[in-house]
């Protein structure tokens, strides 16, 4: 299984905000620090903002800081938020009792419970 650009965008914001606890950070840095487009990050950040986990602080100042403590952001709760984890679409299909989407269903389920209870802290 693949995570998206988004969901891996926002792991690492996170982990940017976690070790800068002093001080706020930009997107403009982040975007720097992992060469990626300050645009999309905005986007993620909007997102992380909406789910609690990230604070703005508008202003000439101003910037990002985390909304909780990093060991208070659960990996596994925001997998599941940021990503689609419809792992297949059997909309239409001819296959009635096929037992496929029941063994991705246990995939998707086992690569979810390695994340379960791991923290923002225990990456940073």
């Amino acid at each position: 299984m693949k995570i998206t650009q988004f969901t891996d965008f926002s792991l690492r914001f996170l982990m940017c905000l976690a070790q800068e606890p002093d001080r706020l950070v930009t997107i403009a840095e982040v975007a720097r620090v992992y060469g990626i487009s300050a645009q999309h990050l905005k986007k993620v950040a909007q997102s992380l903002s909406a789910a609690g986990l990230a604070t703005a602080v508008p202003g000439k100042n101003g910037g990002w800081r985390l909304a909780r403590p990093p060991a208070e952001i659960d990996l596994g709760q925001l997998i599941r938020r940021q990503e689609n984890l419809i792992l297949l679409d059997c909309e239409g299909c001819p296959m009635r009792h096929c037992k496929l989407t029941r063994l991705f269903d246990q995939g998707l389920t086992a690569f979810l419970a390695v994340f379960d209870g791991k923290t923002l802290a225990d990456i940073v």
